[in-house]
């Protein structure tokens, strides 16, 4: 889940009949293309993990960061980026990122230690935070409100949805070569988008046919903290501060979220007495709660606390970290069992995920109807429901599965959930919010939703390393060892499905 809410834009609409130039039909490849490398990075490590635990000799809680560590660096640093994007200009952020990502899948696809490998993973996440929004900003103004707007989100709203699935499917077919091949491949592709971007994505003044939006003096001020408009002789923006681009709350932030899965993850080799542990979990309480007071103390904070006063959107943001954390989850036991103990080869196990994740990339185009049919909160609590019955469905299949009856009605319930409940969470969680408040509220839901979906697949690897049988356990035992981890699965679900029904009490009684 890495797109987010459009922004509010004050553009002029078009006439329906206008033709797109050869310009805008090239940023929306870049953009699109992007989107859809960003959004397989999601999946494309799932598929690959017993092979790499396998060739660099880690275990599942070293190897699990190769998913975390992503989740943490988009989630962690989403507000950051943010801000970094409203200070230094769209052009200029999307095209570093374009070139740290390319790197850092170089240097993943070489690493022979665990550490370096987290490491990319982690520098990933964070340029994907850094462009998944900011392409939805540069449609915003680079093309003009109505029809032919409503066209170019569809576009980059289908290329995100379909990126999970090509990232199971691509990754399944690398990895049957090498499994480095599945962080080399987005290199040269994201290269060549740089190139394209070098003439395509508009700086400051020329987006929307060549000017600034009405209203504003920089069309790269969307977001910016409030201030006076920045500017000199030069018609350059002057350097900012650096305490207005929040390094502090930043750091403290991304280090706490780092301290927390590690320690999770340590729990099972160490036990909870053991300083190895807590004495993780303990400094990233610290952290966490040192981020709070930096961002209240702070007169420019990353967070707008204003946000949080919407139950809406605190529904909705545990609502989606519920659903896309225990969906990477269930992802990460059943790639262990039908690897590590079915002995399936990596693209038959890819081909199994699909009936969850194709069915969102059939639909994406209709969401926003369906969510304006049903309504957000009945679709949010229908789409909770939907996979916490295939969780249990599963907890009850005994081992080993057949396909046909215990793994395949599973995934056809997740992927039901994703279609009623995607569109209609990123809708409801800024549903509530002033217009001024949405962009910033759209980047905490993302937060939520990235930090989710890591908590979740760190205790899930923390239970299965816990729960290994002892030497010469038959393949029955070690499946009944995954148990708790799938327990810990349908938890998850359950909480999200209690969350989306108090939106339905809500409802019933009045607006949140």
């Amino acid at each position: 889940m890495t797109s987010s809410p459009l922004l509010p834009s004050r553009t002029a609409p078009a006439p329906a009949h206008a033709r797109w130039s050869p310009r805008m039909w090239g940023l929306l490849v870049v953009l699109a293309g992007n989107m859809l490398i960003d959004a397989l990075e999601v999946s494309v490590a799932l598929v690959a993990l017993p092979a790499i635990g396998t060739d660099l000799g880690a275990p599942l809680t070293t190897m699990q960061w190769t998913i975390t560590g992503f989740a943490v660096g988009f989630g962690g640093l989403m507000l950051f980026g943010a801000r970094a994007v409203a200070l230094l200009g769209r052009r200029r952020v999307y095209l570093a990122a374009l070139v740290g990502f390319a790197a850092a899948s170089l240097v993943g696809a070489l690493a022979e230690d665990p550490s370096l490998l987290t490491a990319t993973r982690v520098v990933k996440g964070f340029c994907a935070a850094l462009t998944a929004p900011t392409g939805l900003a540069i449609i915003a103004t680079a093309f003009p409100e109505g029809p032919q707007r409503n066209r170019a989100l569809s576009v980059y709203t289908l290329f995100g949805a379909g990126g999970f699935t090509a990232g199971l499917l691509l990754s399944g077919w690398l990895t049957g070569f090498s499994w480095r091949l599945t962080f080399a491949f987005p290199a040269p592709a994201v290269l060549v988008l740089f190139v394209l971007g070098l003439r395509l994505i508009p700086g400051a003044g020329e987006e929307n046919g060549g000017g600034p939006p009405p209203g504003t003096t920089d069309g790269d001020r969307v977001g910016r903290p409030p201030g006076p408009p920045p500017g000199n002789r030069a018609g350059r923006p002057p350097r900012p501060p650096l305490r207005r681009y929040g390094f502090a709350s930043a750091a403290a932030f991304l280090a706490g979220l780092l301290a927390l899965v590690q320690g999770i993850t340590s729990v099972p080799a160490h036990g909870w007495a053991d300083l190895r542990s807590t004495g993780l979990l303990a400094p990233a309480a610290g952290l966490l709660a040192l981020f709070v007071a930096l961002e209240r103390a702070s007169a420019h904070p990353l967070i707008r606390f204003e946000a949080l006063r919407s139950r809406a959107m605190i529904r909705s943001a545990l609502g989606a970290a519920c659903l896309n954390g225990s969906y990477l989850g269930l992802l990460f036991v059943l790639t262990h069992q039908l690897q590590s103990l079915a002995g399936w080869s990596p693209l038959r196990t890819a081909a199994a995920f699909l009936p969850a994740a194709a069915p969102l990339v059939v639909t994406a185009l209709f969401s926003g109807r369906i969510v304006a049919r049903f309504g957000a909160p009945r679709l949010i609590a229908a789409g909770a429901l939907l996979p916490f019955a295939g969780y249990l469905l599963l907890l009850r299949t005994p081992w080993p599965p057949a396909y046909a009856t215990g793994i395949l009605p599973t995934m056809l319930l997740v992927g039901a959930g994703f279609v009623l409940s995607f569109a209609a969470l990123n809708s409801q969680a800024t549903s509530q919010l002033p217009p001024a408040e949405r962009g910033a509220g759209s980047g905490l839901y993302q937060t939520a939703v990235q930090v989710g979906a890591a908590l979740s697949v760190a205790l899930v690897a923390a239970l299965l390393t816990g729960s290994v049988p002892p030497v010469g356990a038959d393949p029955a035992e070690f499946a009944e060892a995954c148990r708790p981890a799938l327990t810990l699965v349908a938890a998850v679900g359950g909480l999200g499905l209690l969350t989306a029904l108090t939106g339905l009490r809500s409802r019933r009684t009045g607006p949140p």
